[in-house]
């Protein structure tokens, strides 16, 4: 955030990042891991989000994340919330990305899925 921030004032740098993984959180005595995403835009601002997007394509995912998406999703859930997304894509989006590439990130680190059938 502070390299967004001091390029923001020194250079024509843009970035806009979605950022995620676990949280330790202390709930009285006892600590947890809580999933957490970030979103820090261009101008070096950072929020905590439930779900993000951005890019050319988040027109048009943004509504179907805000309609289907609720807390404590199963990961079948949210595999199948992202065949909606994907599906909107290929319908409305000028380019037609044949190939998807699909990762998780849960507390047992980071894994991709050999396959998505969309």
């Amino acid at each position: 955030r502070r390299q967004l921030a001091t390029a923001l004032r020194k250079g024509p740098y843009q970035c806009d990042l979605l950022i995620g993984g676990f949280d330790h959180m202390l709930e009285g005595s006892t600590a947890r891991s809580v999933p957490a995403l970030y979103y820090i835009d261009y101008l070096a601002s950072m929020n905590r989000l439930d779900f993000g997007v951005h890019g050319y394509g988040s027109n048009f995912i943004l509504g179907i994340l805000d309609k289907y998406y609720k807390p404590g999703m199963t990961l079948e859930e949210a595999l199948q919330l992202l065949r909606i997304c994907i599906s909107e894509l290929k319908t409305r989006f000028i380019i037609k990305a044949p190939l998807f590439t699909i990762k998780v990130v849960d507390r047992d680190g980071v894994r991709t899925l050999e396959s998505l059938t969309v």
